[in-house]
C-alpha cells in the first residue's frame, strides 16, 4: 500500500495512492475526496457468505459489535490515482504490517486495508462479551499479507509485552494487539467498577504488542452530555 498521512497531528487524513485495477478496502463514510477515475461500491460485510447467510451474518456484528453492516471497497480505473480517507473521530492514522503478523482489532478501529488482507469476526468468550463496551461480542482478526490502516482516537501508545508479567487496560483504550496474546474481561473492581469508577478492564498475558488510544470517546461523550440543551 502506498499512502502518506499529512502533518496534522490532531487530525490527520491518509492519502493512499493506487494502481489501475488496484483495490482498496475502507471503512464506509471514510472518504475525504479522491482523484483520478476511483468506482465506490458498497456490500455487506459478511466475510465472504453470501446470500441471506451473509445478510444475517453482517447484521448480527452490527447491532452485536457496533461494526459497519457494510464496507467499501475503492477500485482505481486509471493509474495514478489517489483516495484521501479519514475517521469519524481525530486522534491518529498508523499502519500494521499482516505479513510479520495478525492482528485483533476493536471495534472502530479499522480504517483500511489492501485486498490481499482477510479478516474474520471472532466471537468474544460470553463472560467478555456480556461485559464488553467496545469490541462487544465480535472483534476483527486478520490474516493473509499486506497492511491494514487503524485510526485511534487521541495519540497512541505502543506496549510490549515480553511474556514475564500481564498488562491490564482499560477496555475503551484498546486498539489493536497481536493475536498470539492470552486476553480476559472483567470489571476493574467492585460492582462494574462503581468503586473507582473504573468499568470493564482487557488483561493480557503472552508476548506481543498491544496498542492504546490514549483518549476514550465514551468519556468525552459523558463529559458533554450535561451540557447539551434538554430542548
Amino acid at each position: 500500500m502506498k499512502y502518506e498521512l499529512s502533518d496534522s497531528t490532531f487530525a490527520p487524513i491518509a492519502k493512499i495512492y493506487l494502481k489501475q485495477e488496484e483495490k482498496l478496502r475502507i471503512e464506509p463514510g471514510a472518504m475525504v475526496y479522491q482523484v483520478g477515475e476511483i468506482e465506490l461500491e458498497g456490500h455487506m460485510n459478511s466475510n465472504g457468505k453470501k446470500g441471506l447467510g451473509g445478510a444475517l451474518s453482517a447484521l448480527g456484528r452490527s447491532v452485536t459489535s457496533g461494526e459497519s453492516f457494510f464496507i467499501s471497497t475503492a477500485t482505481a480505473h486509471t493509474d495514478n490515482a489517489m483516495i484521501a480517507i479519514a475517521p469519524a473521530v481525530p486522534g491518529k492514522i498508523f499502519p500494521l504490517d499482516i505479513a510479520a503478523e495478525n492482528w485483533c482489532l476493536n471495534t472502530g478501529a479499522f480504517l483500511a486495508s489492501e485486498e490481499q488482507v482477510n479478516f474474520q469476526m471472532k466471537r468474544q468468550k460470553l463472560s467478555g462479551a456480556l461485559l464488553g463496551g467496545t469490541g462487544g461480542l465480535f472483534i476483527m482478526e486478520t490474516s493473509g499479507n499486506g497492511q491494514i490502516l487503524v485510526s485511534a482516537f487521541g495519540d497512541i501508545e505502543k506496549i510490549e509485552l515480553d511474556g514475564s508479567q500481564p498488562v491490564t487496560i482499560d477496555n475503551q483504550h484498546v486498539i489493536a494487539w497481536s493475536s498470539s496474546l492470552d486476553y480476559q474481561i472483567k470489571v476493574a473492581s467492585g460492582t462494574f467498577g462503581f468503586k473507582t469508577g473504573e468499568g470493564v478492564v482487557n488483561e493480557f498475558h503472552g508476548r506481543g504488542t498491544v496498542y492504546i488510544q490514549t483518549r476514550n470517546i465514551e468519556s468525552l461523550a459523558d463529559h458533554i452530555i450535561p451540557f447539551l440543551p434538554k430542548s
